[in-house]
């Protein structure tokens, strides 16, 4: 691990994957490539944003109060 400052996203956990494709603006991507490479360097190991998407949303979901007052939806397979 590098000496630099720890980044909010440490590293990541192995957990099981559904597939979820989503689009975004340039700008998020290059964010995001950038955000990985910094990762990278802090870590140590090579990652592609793409793969830091789903724990940044489990991190922001965690932190954020008001859907956690609002409790837990049991997913609705039948509603589209």
């Amino acid at each position: 691990m590098s000496t630099t400052k720890k980044m909010r996203l440490g590293p990541l956990p192995k957990t099981e994957s559904v597939k979820l494709t989503f689009a975004c603006p340039a700008s998020l991507k290059a964010d995001l490539d950038r955000y990985a490479a910094l990762h990278a360097q802090t870590y140590g190991v090579a990652v592609d944003a793409e793969k830091l998407i789903p724990h940044m949303l489990e991190a922001f979901m965690a932190g954020d109060r008001g859907f956690k007052r609002g409790g837990q939806a049991t997913p609705n397979p039948s509603a589209k």
